[in-house]
């Protein structure tokens, strides 16, 4: 298996969407398939669904987050497998279950949103301590859940500090 996604392994991403239900899944409905940073598109779908169900009330909301916690955990190793790649960026069911979990913590608003949503994109991609750890040594579905998953804590963090410094 390959570390990274992208080049020859993308075209057969591509034609295993099309019968794969679980690797569909895994890149978000085929969002992950978008050739230039896929996992903030993947990042821009969570941000949709939560704005879609702001009228649920709190439980149905956990809910869907523990959906998409369980749905991610379930699909992205399997998808990885399949694929070829240890955590192919086509796969952005993890930035999907992370980023929605995020903006559960977030208060509903431009400003909060669009700060949980850059602190997010930049702790997934900047990996500090100890999310690149996590990223490393681990395989399968919690290596490619776990990392986004501790890169949404640090965003829920900042954001939670960029709201107490804006009032």
């Amino acid at each position: 298996m390959q570390d990274a996604g992208g080049g020859a392994k993308r075209g057969r991403l591509e034609r295993r969407l099309l019968r794969d239900p679980v690797v569909l899944l895994a890149c978000g409905g085929g969002i992950g398939l978008v050739r230039t940073a896929p996992g903030t598109f993947g990042s821009a779908l969570a941000v949709l669904v939560a704005f879609v169900s702001l009228p649920a009330p709190l439980a149905v909301r956990i809910a869907i987050g523990i959906a998409l916690l369980v749905l991610g955990f379930c699909a992205s190793g399997p998808a990885a497998r399949r694929i070829g790649v240890k955590d192919h960026s086509g796969i952005v069911i993890d930035e999907i279950a992370a980023m929605y979990l995020v903006l559960l913590v977030v208060p509903p608003s431009i400003a909060a949103w669009t700060l949980a949503f850059c602190a997010f994109r930049l702790f997934d991609i900047w990996k500090p301590w100890p999310i690149r750890d996590l990223d490393h040594r681990l395989s399968g579905s919690a290596g490619i859940m776990l990392d986004d998953l501790a890169a949404a804590l640090y965003a829920a963090v900042v954001s939670a500090l960029g709201g107490w410094l804006m009032y």
